[in-house]
């Protein structure tokens, strides 16, 4: 788990070079507006579910694999 999630940090990372390194016309309207921040913050909550899942579907696991080996 610890490999997944620092794969995914290095991979957030990265996004976000490239991301800056390109204007885009839309994003700096949508900043202007102020709405910006409404898509990041959607974006960050789907991210944090999915992690969420990701978690509780771990756990079930195992659970699953202890019972198994019992």
């Amino acid at each position: 788990m610890k490999k997944i999630l620092t794969t995914l940090l290095f991979s957030f990372i990265t996004f976000l070079g490239f991301s800056q390194a390109a204007e885009v016309e839309m994003a700096d309207t949508m900043r202007a507006n102020g709405k910006i921040y409404v898509v990041v913050g959607i974006i960050l909550i789907v991210l944090i579910g999915f992690i969420l899942y990701l978690f509780a579907l771990d756990r079930k696991i195992s659970r699953l694999e202890k019972l198994v080996k019992k």
